[in-house]
């Protein structure tokens, strides 16, 4: 048997003070996981249960990249998050069993073409376009981890500026609750990165723009927006 084509290159992230690297198989990301982003965005946070859109393994951009403006879109936003790395898997996972796959966590930015965003909430239909693209999936080097990460600061700036900044101790649904309701909907697995969702302050970018999201313990991932895409 040979293939017709070219078997695509992996997918994968830098792990932190190793030349390894982590292999990655699915991108899950969670909605409105912060009470006041929630109302930033026009939604009761105490009535919604955590609900998950995904992006595809190959949008994956790490530290120091130069992205290119994406196509179809004059809205850019950033959205500083935590990402989680599993190591393990399963179905219906209580959240004890949930934190016992979690391989280690990295600072990210999800990336939202926020106007074909809004159409696409207008119209009812889903989201794919506006956060699927290519380079929307920015994450840093993964950090093994040493527990579920309940709490530590989150920011991000652009060119400096600090634009978000919460603990994740806000969240909505901590990361064990969102990977036990996630491994109700699908088979969790070895290589799966789960985005958590976002705090308030989440904004535009420009070209030429720079910017960096933070989370205590973890390595600051930073990506430059070019002027026009290639």
């Amino acid at each position: 048997m040979s293939w017709v084509l070219p078997i695509p290159k992996q997918p994968s992230v830098p792990v932190h003070g190793s030349s390894d690297r982590f292999a990655v198989r699915r991108i899950f990301c969670v909605g409105r996981n912060y009470a006041d982003h929630a109302r930033e965005m026009g939604h009761d946070p105490d009535r919604e249960p955590p609900f998950f859109f995904t992006k595809p393994a190959d949008a994956l951009l790490t530290d120091g990249a130069r992205l290119s403006w994406p196509l179809a879109t004059n809205d850019l936003h950033f959205e500083g998050e935590l990402i989680v790395a599993l190591g393990a898997g399963g179905t219906t996972l209580s959240p004890n069993d949930a934190v016992a796959t979690i391989w280690g966590f990295a600072a990210g930015n999800d990336l939202t073409r926020r106007d074909l965003q809004g159409e696409a909430k207008r119209m009812g239909r889903p989201w794919d376009m506006a956060k699927g693209f290519d380079g929307s999936a920015v994450c840093g080097p993964l950090h093994r981890a040493a527990g579920p990460m309940t709490h530590g600061r989150i920011e991000a700036a652009v060119n400096g500026e600090v634009r978000q900044q919460a603990c994740l101790s806000q969240m909505i649904w901590p990361v064990a609750d969102i990977l036990s309701h996630l491994s109700r909907l699908v088979r969790l697995a070895p290589g799966d990165l789960v985005y958590t969702g976002t705090p308030a302050g989440v904004g535009a970018l420009l070209p030429g723009d720079e910017v960096t999201v933070r989370i205590d313990g973890l390595t600051p991932v930073t990506t430059t927006i070019l002027p026009t895409s290639g």
